[in-house]
């Protein structure tokens, strides 16, 4: 069968421009080189949320049809604008984002949800990960709200169901190893190999959506840095940058942050790669109500500086500058009760004693160092009210680094820790893309047939990311893509 539009990769966002092709008329074929047992790339591994703006609780509540009015009425949500998504991510990246690609991204994530919705996936709120109970209402904090139902898993099986619906063909172990150009550079076709050999495949444009190169530890170590090589992968094995390199070789233009990440800290015995039993509960994201601190027992960021949605990633990534890679984060009886779920799954490293010297015995932590920097904390608060559902401005004075929000002190035994290292979610180099997602090349001229979206686009995040922003720019950029693939087969066609 002949194909208009071919996608390599089987993640979020690649299934978003197989959708989106497969509307505007495109025969399409997706390409997975993993078996389909680990189908669904990153977007797998995720808690499924997304982050877009909107203008009211209302706008937000018809993405739920279901949501019941006791649910509405227990739910305490200010509006998201698209102002404030934008602010949030030249904020976080240091102002490194490329400002047009930001604003499509923020631009179209509402729309982008909406369509996402009219093609089966469904939405739920974030009870559990992004609201606390306050006042008896469920305050969302963090700018984001829905996740789809199931999660990550969830999104992935929706997302499929919906390309089985509308006829797109999928093919697991095919695996994309070379993009066929003519003699003027255009994109015609991919070289796949499967367990039944290679075959060379046409097609009038090809969508990249393949993912990083996060599961490629040479890669790592060149781009990232030493150590690099030493990181948990958070989600699948199968991104090894394959479809950045094959881009590189036929002479795209290597764009964004090499040299940065998406990270998190991640349970400190987990595998090397992702468990899709366990999905993303290796991850731990309340330390906001506690204290981190390496094997010496100091402390080395301010856990309260922001939400978690705004700093988790460059604490994951602080995480394997420290000794051994190891970081504990530690809590009290006061705030057990607010942890997220991931906290309480069987397969975790932690320790519990009634005394700090024992936690830190248990914990291998140095028992002196620990004490002493538990002390300086409790001495260096002030009174004031405590509030997790909002920057809350109880800090600590006169210790560095400090706690800037939710600086409880840390007297209620027993006493908990939870042991962690840095596991690796995405890389933030890759491929530049024009606003029509067409990949671009070293001359700064776009390639014919070729697409790209997803993780391997670079140029979005720089140093850190709002969290949910990277299943949003996979949907609205696989869109975007996915249309432009299509309307370029026609083109291909007509010559």
């Amino acid at each position: 069968m002949a194909y208009d539009v071919i996608v390599i990769g089987g993640g979020n966002a690649a299934m978003c421009a197989a959708l989106s092709a497969r509307e505007h008329g495109a025969r399409v074929l997706v390409l997975e080189k993993a078996p389909e047992a680990w189908r669904g790339g990153n977007g797998f591994f995720t808690a499924g949320g997304f982050r877009f703006g909107f203008k009211s609780f209302e706008e937000l509540a018809e993405l739920v049809p279901d949501l019941s009015d006791q649910e509405k009425a227990s739910m305490e949500v200010d509006p998201y604008t698209a102002e404030q998504f934008y602010d949030d991510l030249m904020r976080v990246t240091e102002e490194c984002a490329d400002p047009d690609m930001a604003m499509l991204l923020v631009s179209e994530s509402l729309p982008t949800v909406r369509w996402m919705r009219d093609r089966g996936v469904r939405w739920i709120p974030m009870f559990g990960r992004q609201a606390y109970k306050v006042g008896g209402k469920f305050r969302f904090w963090g700018g984001l709200v829905l996740e789809a139902v199931g999660g990550g898993a969830g999104l992935i099986d929706m997302e499929y169901q919906s390309a089985a619906k509308n006829g797109i063909d999928v093919r697991f172990e095919s695996k994309a190893t070379k993009l066929v150009t003519d003699d003027r550079g255009a994109v015609t076709g991919v070289v796949v190999r499967t367990p039944a050999g290679s075959e060379t495949i046409d097609a009038g444009a090809i969508v990249l959506a393949s993912g990083g190169f996060e599961a490629n530890p040479e890669m790592r170590t060149r781009y990232l840095g030493p150590n690099w090589e030493l990181a948990r992968v958070r989600g699948t094995p199968y991104n090894t940058g394959d479809g950045i390199k094959m881009a590189l070789e036929i002479g795209a233009l290597p764009w964004g942050h090499w040299s940065g990440c998406h990270s998190v800290q991640w349970d400190l015995n987990a595998p090397w790669h992702g468990d899709r039993k366990v999905g993303d509960n290796f991850q731990k994201h309340s330390y906001p109500l506690g204290l981190i601190v390496n094997l010496q027992g100091e402390r080395f960021v301010d856990e309260g500086a922001d939400f978690r949605n705004y700093t988790y990633v460059k604490y994951g990534r602080a995480v394997i500058g420290q000794p051994r890679r190891t970081a504990f984060q530690i809590f009290d009886q006061k705030v057990l009760h607010n942890l997220r779920e991931e906290y309480r799954i069987r397969e975790v490293t932690k320790a519990e004693d009634m005394t700090l010297e024992g936690l830190a015995r248990k914990l291998e932590i140095d028992a002196d160092g620990f004490v002493a920097t538990v002390r300086a904390y409790n001495a260096s608060l002030r009174p004031g009210d405590y509030n997790p559902a909002v920057k809350d401005g109880k800090a600590t004075h006169g210790i560095t680094p400090p706690k800037s929000n939710w600086a409880l002190p840390l007297d209620s035994p027993p006493y908990v820790g939870y042991a962690v290292t840095t596991g690796i979610t995405f890389t933030f180099g890759g491929l530049k893309i024009t606003s029509e997602g067409q990949v671009i090349d070293c001359e700064q001229r776009p390639i014919p047939g070729l697409f790209a979206a997803g993780e391997l686009v670079g140029g979005l995040f720089y140093h850190n990311y709002p969290g949910g922003a990277g299943l949003m720019a996979g949907a609205v950029f696989g869109r975007v893509a996915g249309r432009s693939a299509a309307a370029a087969s026609r083109k291909g066609a007509a010559r």
